[in-house]
Order: C-alpha cells, then sequence, then structure tokens
C-alpha cells in the first residue's frame, strides 16, 4: 500500500459522513473504511476484516480451536498448535506495520485472542490440578480484568484516538516499558505462555504433578510397560475412554505417559519467574486503571457540582 493512497484515505475517512455518522467511527486506525461503504469522491475502498494483519488473526482463531481440540489427549499435537497461534501474535504486529494496515478491530481481535486463548489452557489446568484450580480461575480472573480495565480506562480517559499500548512513562514506568519496547512484550507474553505449556505437558509426564501416572493396574501386560522415568501406563483409564486399546487416540495416549519429563521441567523454570512478573504487571496494570477511571470520575463531579454542600443544621 502506498503512502499517497493512504494519505488519502485518512484525508476521507476524517471527513464527515453523508449520513450523520459520528465523524469517530470513520476514522479507524487504519483510516479505512468496510468495503461497500460508498465515499463520494470515488476513492478507494478497503474491506478492513479482509487486511493481511487480521487474516492472520483469523488464522491464530483456527489454530488455537485445534489446539483445544487436541488438548486432552494429545499433548504434543496440542502444543505444536498452539505455540504457532501464540508466536503469529508478532507476525500479525509486524504486517500491521509493514503494509500499513494498522486497525482498532485488529487490536481488539488480537486482544480476545490472547485472553481466550491463555484463559482456555487455564481451564485445562485446572482439571490437570484440581488442588491449583482456584489459583487458575484467579490468574484467569487477573487477566481478563487488567486489559479489560486498562482498555477501558484508556478509551474513556485517554480519547478514542489513543492506543492502549501508548502508556506515559508518567503514569506507569513499568507499563511504559512492557508496550513500548517491542522486545520486552514479546518476551513477557512468549515466556508467560510457555510456562503454561510446561505446567500442561508436565500433565502428563511428572508422576510429582500427577500421581495418578504412577497408579498400578491389574493388567498383567500394562504392568509391564513400565515409562522411561518409571510411570506405569494406565491401561485401566485407557480402557474407560477407548473401545480399542490400540487406536490412535489409545496410543497417542498411552505415547504421552511416556513422555519425558526432563524438558517441561528445564521450560517451566526458566520461564516461571518471567510468568511472575507478567502477573504483577497486571496487577500494576488494573490498579493504575482505576486510579486513572477514578481520576476522571472526581474532575467529572466537580464539574457537575458534586458532592453538594448542605446547609448547617439540615436534616437528611
Amino acid at each position: 500500500m502506498s503512502g499517497t493512497k493512504n494519505r488519502r484515505q485518512g484525508a476521507t475517512a476524517a471527513s464527515p459522513e453523508p449520513h450523520g455518522q459520528d465523524k469517530e467511527d470513520a476514522r479507524s486506525n487504519g483510516s479505512a473504511q468496510v468495503a461497500g461503504d460508498d465515499m463520494e469522491d470515488g476513492g478507494p475502498r478497503e474491506n478492513i476484516f479482509l487486511l493481511w494483519p487480521n487474516i492472520i488473526g483469523y488464522s491464530r482463531i483456527i489454530l488455537a480451536v485445534a489446539s483445544l481440540y487436541y488438548m486432552p489427549l494429545h499433548p504434543r499435537t496440542c502444543s505444536l498448535l498452539y505455540s504457532v497461534s501464540c508466536l503469529l501474535d508478532a507476525l500479525d504486529g509486524y504486517a500491521a506495520r509493514y503494509f500499513e494496515q494498522s486497525t482498532r478491530f485488529g487490536a481488539v481481535l488480537d486482544m480476545v485472542t490472547d485472553r481466550c486463548t491463555t484463559a482456555c489452557l487455564l481451564v485445562f489446568l485446572s482439571s490437570a490440578f484440581p488442588r491449583w484450580a482456584i489459583l487458575f480461575q484467579g490468574l484467569i480472573s487477573l487477566d481478563l480484568a487488567s486489559h479489560y480495565m486498562h482498555m477501558y480506562a484508556t478509551l474513556a480517559m485517554g480519547g478514542a484516538e489513543n492506543s492502549h499500548k501508548n502508556v506515559d512513562k508518567s503514569r506507569s514506568r513499568i507499563l511504559s516499558l512492557y508496550y513500548t519496547n517491542k522486545t520486552v512484550l514479546f518476551i513477557a507474553c512468549a515466556l508467560n505462555e510457555a510456562f503454561f505449556i510446561a505446567l500442561y505437558l508436565l500433565s502428563f509426564s511428572s508422576p510429582l504433578l500427577s500421581p495418578s501416572l504412577l497408579q498400578t493396574v491389574p493388567d498383567h501386560a500394562a504392568r509391564e510397560a513400565i515409562q522411561h522415568h518409571g510411570a506405569q501406563v494406565n491401561s485401566s483409564l485407557l480402557k474407560q475412554i477407548f473401545t480399542n486399546p490400540y487406536s490412535a487416540g489409545a496410543l497417542e495416549l498411552a505415547r504421552a505417559n511416556k513422555m519425558d519429563s526432563f524438558w517441561p521441567w528445564v521450560l517451566a523454570g526458566v520461564s516461571f519467574p518471567v510468568m511472575a512478573v507478567k502477573q504483577i504487571i497486571n496487577v500494576v496494570q488494573l490498579v493504575k486503571a482505576s486510579k486513572w477511571l477514578a481520576e476522571g470520575d472526581v474532575r467529572a463531579r466537580r464539574a457537575a457540582g458534586l458532592p453538594r454542600r448542605r446547609r448547617k443544621g439540615k436534616t437528611a
């Protein structure tokens, strides 16, 4: 897309609409309109939903849904699909800058996809590690509340033209570094997801975290199928789930139980500090956004003459 094309689109999108539509509705971040909206000057039209960054976003959703399908019984396939979906998060941002196709829809699509995929993985971890379910539930709530509050505060207080990634250092140094430094943002998000993926793999490979992997079974043949680190294949579980113990699903589950837990433990250990910092950033983001909204409420109430002073001696 040429620079002349973008400047002409920006000038057109900023002009008043013939149908009385608010000017802000037409000023999306890419200054583009959805195909089908006629432009009086005969300028080019764009379908925001088919811009390259958004197409990449749809691909992320497809991969994420596919990973959820394989999540209960196919840890290797699930981890691969989930990881590729997360890595595409960096690619759509690059595409938006390269093609000059940054849009509000794309920004919201990206954030919603991130929140939903992480929440779905944490839901699975809650079922895999029931004792820690309340912790995973808390992480889901913190993640959703923090980003929603931050996005809403940015729109309400910073204006519709302001991006949620434009955080001034005077408001929060750590949030400014997190959102404005692309390297920091990528490492924080990637290792945060890597920690939860590592826990997911450990639920299939570590008897320390999943004692059910050590459960003895009556079948003599299954009792002889010892894993690399001593965990036994739970054939009774296979029989409960699969009518054919040699089906693709049953064999995949058996292979999963034979997974080596060494590398998942390494990944968990390396990514844990970054994951912890990411949660601290979520807390800071939630607190700062709450204070920002409260500041706006104070100014709005003062402008409205509130609270009203009551005369002395007047009863309520």
